[in-house]
């Protein structure tokens, strides 16, 4: 037994080791000459590399491995968590700026609104499928399980029927929010790798999960718990399947890259498009780790409903505002 579980450290340390070493690499950097030092690139991976370090601890730490082991992701992750949110972030680089809030606040915004004409194209084929599977859901429930398994359905229904008067302790909250960013991140991950061919993954999945996603609400709605549902969604929503539309369009643009890459070679084409909508992959990912903490502890709170409508609306005000206005300038503008 013992030498099983030894085996399955080194397989799951070997797998995971280029990311350790890479986060590693950027901690050192930052040790020794500042968050101003690094590139954008680097800046733009940390949160994916922070996240990812923290899933690989609590993996270790469910799957009893090593204390070296134990110890040496926990270095990592607070050694991440202090370039990210101790006082090298505050580090201010060239004209004043913060690079890290120069990222989230600027770069990631202005890449979305450069390549509107692909995240226009995600949006429609995302929510056009689930409005269609809401309303042929509605006129005929047993649509849905052409979508969905019945046998998620059913208790899905049971679940929202229920309502949210007894909340959602702690603990329970602590292990949806691993779910959600497991299945989230999933989701809009396919979204995003699979547009490389041609950019009929990317579709293909888009408009999948709006159907799913369109038939399961109709059903749920079909069977008398349209508002619980609905209650439930506004909270994380905007940020969520704005997410999932993101990744998408991200997709969607690499898979025109391999199609027209005018005169460069399609690997050249491909490459370059990659760098460019890395920021929006990144920003896509953060978004997803935000709905993921406010659909496990907020969404399912016992919190009244009209409390739950106000602030859903107000964050999708937000989300909508810092999307096309976050970064503008005069130039940003004049593009647009």
């Amino acid at each position: 037994m013992a030498i099983a579980s030894a085996l399955t450290e080194k397989a799951f340390a070997d797998r995971r080791r280029k990311s350790w070493d890479e986060l590693d690499s950027l901690s050192r950097k930052t040790s020794a000459r500042g968050l101003r030092t690094l590139e954008a690139t680097d800046v733009v991976a940390l949160p994916s590399l922070y996240r990812d370090v923290c899933a690989d601890l609590a993996a270790a730490e469910a799957a009893r491995y090593s204390a070296p082991l134990v110890a040496y992701l926990r270095g990592l992750a607070a050694s991440a968590h202090t370039i990210l949110y101790g006082p090298h972030a505050r580090a201010r680089g060239e004209g004043g700026e913060i690079r890290l809030k120069h990222a989230w606040l600027v770069a990631f915004p202005r890449a979305v609104r450069t390549r509107w004409r692909a995240m226009s194209l995600a949006a429609a084929l995302f929510f056009i499928p689930l409005a269609i599977g809401v309303v042929l859901t509605l006129r005929d429930p047993s649509f849905a399980f052409r979508v969905a398994p019945e046998s998620m359905l059913r208790p899905l229904t049971e679940a929202y029927a229920k309502g949210f008067d007894a909340g959602r302790d702690g603990g329970e909250g602590t292990m949806m929010a691993g779910y959600y960013v497991y299945n989230n991140v999933g989701i809009a991950l396919r979204c995003f790798a699979l547009g490389i061919f041609g950019g009929i993954g990317s579709a293909f999945y888009l408009v999948q999960n709006g159907l799913s996603i369109g038939a399961i609400l109709g059903y749920v709605a079909s069977q008398g718990a349209g508002a619980n549902i609905g209650t439930f969604i506004v909270g994380h929503g905007s940020l969520e399947l704005g997410a999932i539309v993101l990744a998408g369009g991200a997709g969607l643009s690499m898979g025109w890259s391999v199609i027209a890459p005018g005169e460069q070679t399609r690997l050249a084409s491909l490459q370059r498009t990659a760098r460019e909508i890395l920021v929006i992959v990144a920003g896509a990912s953060v978004m997803l780790l935000m709905a993921a903490g406010i659909e496990a502890f907020w969404s399912a709170s016992s919190t009244p409903r009209v409390i739950k409508l106000g602030i859903g609306g107000t964050l999708f005000v937000l989300v909508v505002a810092y999307i096309l206005f976050a970064g503008r300038d005069d130039h940003d503008e004049a593009k647009s």
